[in-house]
């Protein structure tokens, strides 16, 4: 862990909320990405984001410094998001919102990104995370087990079967030739 990391960490502990504040800036974008590949809604994703970092706030204390701390504030995030998830699966299950990015990014992304982008957001939840957590925010497959509770085979195979489900869809919608593989 970056000694700056580790001082702000241990100024949060203080009680030092500039310092908090820092740790939430470097991370809010990322810990959203995560709620946001569960939840598939972007309200619910903001109101998981805040609730992550009020979470990881209150238990500080019990993070271990030997671990990685973006992995443990990511797995944070994953277990906020799936609580939120089941909660919302309790209350009748509203339509998702479709999810796309930001419009003015869209326009000057590539066809392949954008139509990329729009399968990975269409995966079953169990592919999307680890394929986001991979690929968008770079963690290792260790890391992505560890953050999802899941063995590191399953990791693999899940990124393996996403990977094998969006060169398909690509194929499908003639973005790529079918002889790509």
């Amino acid at each position: 862990m970056p000694a700056e990391e580790l001082e702000l960490i241990q100024r949060s502990l203080n009680g030092d909320l500039e310092a908090w504040g820092e740790i939430v800036a470097r991370y809010k974008e990322a810990v959203f990405a995560v709620t946001l590949s569960i939840l598939r809604n972007r309200a619910d994703a903001e109101d998981a984001t805040q609730d992550t970092f009020i979470r990881a706030y209150e238990n500080l204390r019990r993070y271990d410094l030997s671990r990685k701390f973006s992995t443990w504030l990511f797995t944070v995030a994953a277990n906020v998001a799936k609580n939120a998830l089941r909660k919302r699966r309790r209350e009748k299950d509203p339509p998702l919102e479709e999810h796309s990015g930001d419009p003015a990014e869209e326009v000057h992304a590539d066809l392949r990104l954008t139509a990329v982008r729009k399968i990975v957001h269409e995966l079953p939840q169990e592919y999307r995370s680890p394929v986001f957590l991979y690929y968008w925010h770079g963690l290792s497959v260790a890391e992505i087990a560890e953050i999802l509770g899941l063995p590191e085979g399953t990791v693999k195979t899940r990124l393996h079967r996403a990977r094998a489900m969006i060169r398909a869809r690509l194929v499908e919608e003639g973005v790529i030739p079918d002889a790509v593989g």
